[in-house]
């Protein structure tokens, strides 16, 4: 009897977030809250009350959209940190529907980043840098599945 098998596989098993202890957060590292990739603004703990746990109060900023989000957990309870990468391209082409053509710095092309609709200024910019014949280098930021160019800058022949 011959058997099939099917495994619906995912990615390499790396995790888009680790737990981190509400308790050690700092100002200036990321934290998901309420399902997205914010860094830390403000950080207050409690005092321990009639019921037990200190408290703490996280407020941070969305790295891809700038909204404003705040979460309350008890500081002996984990919390997810998102793994955040950066990394720099070299821009190749702008397409008209909005893709761009990136370089690594290994050489390898990819072709699946749109500047989005978000009417976000540093698109403007490089837009307006890139069809003036500059040649630019722009930085990518991904985390939980999601990507931004964040910044840019004018790299010499």
């Amino acid at each position: 009897m011959e058997h099939e098998f099917d495994f619906n596989s995912g990615d390499a098993g790396a995790s888009e977030t680790i737990p981190i202890q509400a308790g050690s957060v700092k100002k200036g590292i990321h934290v998901v809250i309420k399902g997205n990739p914010c860094k830390v603004i403000e950080i207050s703990t409690s005092k321990t009350g009639k019921h037990g746990h200190a408290k703490a109060s996280i407020t941070g900023i969305d790295i891809f959209t700038g909204k404003k989000y705040q979460d309350i957990s008890p500081t002996s309870h984990n919390i997810m940190q998102p793994i955040v990468t950066r990394k720099d391209y070299q821009l190749l082409e702008i397409a008209e529907d909005g893709f761009l053509s990136l370089m690594d710095e290994e050489g390898q092309i990819r072709e699946d980043l749109c500047f989005g609709n978000d009417n976000d200024t540093i698109y403007e910019k490089i837009k307006e840098d890139f069809f003036l014949n500059k040649n630019l280098n722009v930085t990518v930021l991904k985390s939980m599945q999601k990507e931004k160019i964040i910044s840019y800058k004018e790299v010499e022949n």
